[in-house]
């Protein structure tokens, strides 16, 4: 029986990525990744030169059954995803869920994911805090925002440059104008930038400074008090 490894690569810096990182990749008989060709550039930079197959949100079902049974075979096989770690709002979840289903070893190591720098420097309570990652776009958003009003725990949202300032103005009519928050983008990157004030004051700056770069948002709970 193989293994499957969840390996973490870098949001930006390639200094973050890790030595064991690196060893399991040159490793594996297979490396799943999201876009071949982010990750090829990746391999191609610390010298790793194992095969890849593609494996995203739209083939991970069609993909999974194959590389179960590979694994079984004998097989060591390394998820990556094009930044941060596999499972995260990235692909990962359906290959991690069925090789427990089949009894199959599975280690994540740890690493690089967006959201808890920008948690941790968001200057909010990072003890408690509920993720949420990327909102739906239309249906059952505002259900979704209607639900955490009440939440205590401080909120973490993933966001796209392009819908930031309307999604700050969404949640600054459900949670309030005077809720604190954050928003840091370009995380470990040469042009990392966290803003920090109210939300009604993030939405403000935002819609005359244009963001660019992944983003994070980090919003107050509702108990939180400045």
């Amino acid at each position: 029986m193989g293994k499957l490894y969840v390996v973490p690569t870098p949001i930006g810096n390639l200094e973050d990525m890790t030595f064991r990182a690196i060893r399991i990749l040159k490793e594996a008989d297979l490396v799943l990744a999201e876009d071949t060709r982010t990750s090829g550039i990746l391999l191609k930079h610390f010298e790793i030169k194992n095969a890849m197959q593609s494996h995203h949100k739209f083939n991970e079902h069609q993909t999974v059954e194959s590389i179960v049974r590979r694994i079984q075979g004998g097989e060591t096989v390394a998820l990556v995803s094009d930044a941060g770690t596999p499972g995260i709002s990235d692909p990962g979840f359906l290959v991690v869920r069925e090789c427990v289903r089949n009894g199959i070893e599975v280690q994540c190591l740890p690493g690089a994911t967006a959201f808890v720098p920008a948690l941790v420097a968001s200057g909010l309570p990072c003890d408690r805090f509920c993720f949420e990652g990327f909102l739906p776009q239309k249906k059952g958003r505002q259900t979704r925002l209607k639900a955490l009003v009440t939440e205590s725990r401080t909120l973490v949202f993933y966001e796209s440059p392009y819908r930031l300032v309307k999604t700050l103005g969404q949640f600054a009519e459900v949670f309030g104008g005077e809720r604190r928050a954050s928003v840091s983008r370009e995380l470990s990157k040469v042009h990392e930038e966290t803003v920090r004030g109210t939300l009604s004051e993030l939405s403000a700056h935002f819609t005359v400074n244009e963001p660019r770069g992944e983003i994070v948002i980090v919003v107050a709970g509702a108990d939180e008090r400045e």
